[in-house]
């Protein structure tokens, strides 16, 4: 799966940290359900990190199409909750 991180480019992300990834999105989708901005942001930032550490980056030329879009790490709890899907950020 290709990821974009709004602001910092696209990472290739294996199947088997898709996972992981969700647990942290269900994190992230509490912590917004509960209008708690201290753990949003903490939340937010576990996810972003955990993708940048699993996903391999691609080159700064390169023109994948994203499959996932990520917001930025100073992303508002209001902004990220208009991207949540069903199933939150990540698919899945």
């Amino acid at each position: 799966m290709i990821a974009r991180i709004m602001g910092e480019g696209q990472v290739q992300i294996a199947e088997s940290d898709i996972d992981v990834l969700n647990e942290l999105d269900d994190k992230l989708e509490t912590a917004i359900r509960a209008g708690d901005e201290g753990e949003f942001r903490g939340r937010l930032h576990d996810l972003l990190d955990k993708v940048r550490e699993v996903g391999s980056p691609l080159p700064d030329d390169s023109l994948e199409p994203s499959e996932l879009i990520l917001p930025p790490p100073d992303a508002s709890m209001d902004e990220v909750q208009s991207m949540l899907g069903d199933s939150g950020l990540i698919p899945g």
